[in-house]
């Protein structure tokens, strides 16, 4: 199983590139794709679940171009949008059973297969309520359900733990982490606290660009000896701001704990800390802004 994104490109009007030379070659696992919003994160989805034909470059599915012949991916293609739509007079198992149909789901397996996704999704007990009623999260629920209707092999999700609680955001990360052994998981976010605990490699977006691909190991080695922790009183923020990188704050009794990426921070009170995937993300967007503009020919 394999999955080739090779130099891909999207241009929109007015020359503006929303993708710039995006290459990636993906294999079994979770891939957590971050960056801000407006870095291209939905647009490479989008093309890789053949909604959106890239300008330049070529995606294959296991060395078959998918541009040109999509059927073959989209059979084992599981997607969960993040602007993800329903039909509110249905019930969950009545919209289940109405996407199951529209995949080509043989009806009897499709029954059982659904009865199996509400609980994984723990809907069962309101499998027969009409889903105009249902809470946002609820409503998110049933969208993964959904997305994991055809048993995909790829399966792409944006911003999957939005609406959801803290305990529904920890079944959804352990059900992506027992499903990536047999399939690639592509997992969008800007949140890289809904990542770190399954992606087995990361990549991140910036204004189309690919800054970074690399395990979450890599990452985090690559800042080792970067990241620091400075106690400065509240006035003193400020400028820290203009001098620093900084990764978080947090006020104390004692002033406020000022988490800081840089090679040195020239400060005698400065502590070493260990990096954080947090830490490895926001180092590789502001490299990003002081870097030179890459332009598409």
């Amino acid at each position: 199983m394999n999955l080739l994104v090779d130099s891909i490109g999207k241009q929109y009007r007015g020359n503006v590139w929303g993708l710039q030379d995006i290459s990636l070659q993906l294999r079994p696992g979770v891939l957590g794709l971050l960056g801000p919003n407006g870095a291209g994160k939905s647009t490479l989805m989008r093309i890789l679940a053949t909604v959106t034909r890239p300008t330049r470059g070529r995606v294959l599915w296991n060395d078959a171009d998918v541009l040109s012949s999509p059927d073959p991916l989209r059979t084992v293609l599981g997607c969960l949008p993040q602007d993800f739509g329903i039909y509110p007079h249905l019930t969950a198992f009545e919209f289940l059973e109405y996407l199951a149909a529209v995949k080509g789901l043989e009806p009897c397996s499709a029954r059982r297969r659904i009865d199996e996704l509400l609980s994984v999704v723990n809907l069962t007990d309101v499998r027969d309520r009409p889903l105009g009623g249902f809470s946002g999260g609820m409503r998110q629920r049933v969208g993964i359900a959904q997305a994991l209707l055809n048993d995909p092999q790829l399966l792409i999700v944006d911003e999957p733990t939005a609406g959801l609680d803290p305990e529904e955001r920890v079944r959804f990360r352990n059900l992506l982490s027992e499903l990536s052994g047999a399939r690639i998981v592509i997992l969008s976010t800007h949140i890289v606290s809904g990542v770190e605990a399954v992606a087995t490699d990361i990549a991140i977006l910036n204004h189309g660009l690919l800054l970074a691909h690399h395990s979450p190991e890599s990452l985090l080695a690559a800042i080792s000896g970067k990241v620091w922790e400075i106690i400065v009183p509240s006035p003193a923020l400020p400028a820290l701001h203009q001098q620093h990188l900084i990764s978080s704050t947090a006020h104390r009794t004692d002033g406020v704990h000022v988490r800081v990426v840089s090679d040195s921070p020239r400060m005698p009170q400065a502590q070493p800390l260990d990096p954080s995937l947090e830490d490895a993300n926001l180092a590789s967007i502001a490299g990003s802004r002081t870097a030179p503009a890459r332009v598409a020919s």
